[in-house]
């Protein structure tokens, strides 16, 4: 049985979020500055991106050869598929 919330009840609710985050990003505020680094998340995010690794954010490119055998594949599990079908 799927809950319904009404409009009301969903505001309270991000309010309350919003406040616990205000709370949360206080607090790692207050430990930056006693570890004596700047806060903001600007920098922690540039650190994320540093530590994913040089090839972070590339694609990932499928030869011509891979997307046929793949191709293939499916090709194959369809007409399996129709044939337990029929």
């Amino acid at each position: 049985m799927a809950l319904q919330l009404d409009r009301a009840t969903m505001e309270a609710a991000l309010v309350g979020y919003e406040r616990q985050l205000e709370e949360i990003q206080g607090k790692m505020a207050e430990l930056r500055r006693r570890l004596g680094r700047p806060g903001g998340r600007v920098a922690a995010t540039a650190k994320q991106g540093a530590a994913r690794g040089p090839r972070a954010g590339r694609k990932h490119r499928m030869s011509a050869e891979g997307r046929a055998r793949i191709a293939a594949a499916q090709r194959a599990r369809w007409a399996k598929f129709k044939k337990n079908a029929a």
